[in-house]
């Protein structure tokens, strides 16, 4: 029997497309090809994912805060896109609080024969598995549930964790010898330091004796300048997502909110000190995969909210994280003021020299 043609729709983040990895990798465990559809923000993330044989990008109308217009013009191309594939089979994934239903009818439309998505909605003759997942489950695994349910498995030898291709070797930006990352930024505010906090944590880190790295986007040039000040090696701007990956991947901790960024250090290996705002609940959305330390109120007012903008005054929930706090969590994740041969392992992970350097 020949293996399905399958497309895998993942319309969010990168981050959101980064814990799709390991079902996307059983899908092609199971299929002669595999396809992702995704957004323009996840576009970078999907090409990095192993098991892809092609990236897809359709512009939905109804994700994100500044969704795209509906226009005859784009459903027609969506639709004429999949067609041409003629997919036998597609998993739709979405959030824990997403409906499927609007990407399950335009797969029907294009002819795409067989449709499985977690649904909360009844969803008609839209879908032909309709999946309930588990309560609290974190986004990475429900994702590979609902492959299970529709015949994918992961290939022996896979552990489902969080992977990318190799990432590049990025000494030319970092320089040599150990460095912790700090990222402050984060697509939503009330998930990141103000930037004057993140600056004063740069500071402590490297009054600690800790070589600093700070990394952002091309638009947060000048916070990352801000928050490295003169204690940290700032390279806001200067690399790509797979570049990026290097820099996390040689960095012995990574500092970083909840956000693309944090998953993509879970990815290849890096341990996260994990900022990490109450909005949206740890369980669905922490690193995954790796050794972390969650720091934050997770009983803050705004728990569950979904807030995109602190609503209490001061942000509390992550400014308030003392600088003992974060010096305790990188110290607790393996990154130390000087080399160490052979560190004992962090409880419930891996050691220093065990993670290799954190290859993906």
């Amino acid at each position: 029997m020949t293996a399905p043609r399958t497309l895998v729709v993942r319309l969010d983040s990168a981050g959101d497309v980064l814990l799709a990895g390991p079902a996307v990798r059983a899908v092609a465990a199971g299929s002669s090809h595999t396809a992702l559809l995704c957004g323009p923000l996840g576009v970078q993330a999907a090409r990095l994912l192993p098991g892809v044989d092609e990236v897809l990008v359709y512009d939905a109308p109804w994700v994100g805060v500044e969704p795209a217009p509906v226009t005859r013009e784009a459903t027609r191309k969506l639709l004429e896109t999949l067609a041409a594939r003629s997919f036998d089979r597609a998993l739709v994934l979405v959030s824990y609080h997403q409906s499927p239903l609007p990407a399950a009818l335009l797969l029907k439309l294009a002819g795409v024969r067989w449709t499985a998505a977690d649904s909360e909605d009844y969803p008609g003759a839209l879908l032909d598995l309709r999946h309930h997942r588990l309560p609290h489950r974190h986004e990475a695994e429900a994702a590979l549930d609902l492959a299970r349910d529709a015949g994918f498995t992961l290939p022996p030898g896979d552990d489902g964790t969080l992977r990318i291709s190799p990432p590049p070797d990025t000494t030319h930006l970092t320089g040599s010898g150990p460095y912790v990352v700090l990222h402050p930024g984060a697509a939503v505010p009330a998930r990141a330091w103000s930037a004057a906090r993140a600056a004063r944590a740069a500071a402590a880190l490297s009054a600690e004796g800790h070589r600093v790295v700070v990394t952002g986007g091309r638009a947060e040039k000048d916070l990352t300048a801000e928050v490295a000040g003169k204690h940290a090696l700032d390279l806001g701007g200067a690399t790509d997502l797979h570049q990026l990956a290097g820099v996390l991947a040689g960095a012995r901790v990574a500092v970083v909110g909840n956000t693309g960024p944090a998953h993509l250090a879970a990815a290849v290996g890096t341990p996260v000190a994990s900022l990490f705002a109450p909005v949206v609940p740890a369980e669905r959305w922490g690193p995954y995969g790796v050794p972390h330390v969650l720091l934050g109120d997770q009983g803050a007012p705004c728990a569950g909210s979904r807030a995109r903008r602190c609503p209490a005054p001061g942000h509390p929930c992550l400014d308030g994280i003392g600088d003992a706090e974060v010096l305790a969590a990188v110290a607790a994740l393996g990154g130390r003021t000087r080399p160490e041969a052979g560190c004992p392992a962090v409880p419930g992970g891996v050691s220093e020299k065990e993670r290799g350097g954190a290859t993906a």
